[in-house]
């Protein structure tokens, strides 16, 4: 049997996932973080993006998409805290490109430096959710 961590991913509404995983990897600020069993303890900022988790015994990994938070990394425990955390299989494509349209509307607008801050945010949620149904697409292949 592989050697396992546990993962919890936390959106502010629900409990996304609680389970073993042989790996995790994380979108952090500075780049794709890989997780394994026994790995050092960190805590960093993610970004928006693709939560890839491998569970033991299983052929596939799962791909939860966060809108960004917090990653806390303990011996034994990983813990994933999001604003929005949603499963893969979730994701609504044309939601998403309304919102990914919406989102460039406004930062074309150009209101004031807040808005134009807002929309820049909600742009690179959309891209990114846009991202993780595009890895899915590949992987269901």
């Amino acid at each position: 049997m592989a050697m396992t961590i546990h993962v919890d991913i936390v959106s502010a509404e629900a409990s996304i996932y609680s389970g073993l995983a042989e790996f995790v990897v994380v979108p952090a600020e500075m780049g794709e973080v890989g997780i394994y069993p026994r790995h050092a303890p960190m805590i960093t900022r993610i970004k928006p993006g693709s939560v890839r988790i491998k569970a033991p015994e299983r052929p596939e990994e799962d791909l939860i998409f966060v809108s960004g938070g917090i990653l806390e990394v303990q011996p034994g425990v990983v813990t994933i805290l999001s604003d929005t955390a949603i499963r893969g299989a979730d994701l609504d494509e044309a939601r998403v490109l309304e919102a990914k349209r919406q989102a460039e509307e406004a930062v074309r607008d150009r209101g004031s430096a807040m808005d134009y801050a807002k929309a820049q945010a909600e742009l690179a949620e959309a891209v990114a959710q846009l991202a993780a149904i595009q890895k899915l697409r590949k992987k269901g292949r």
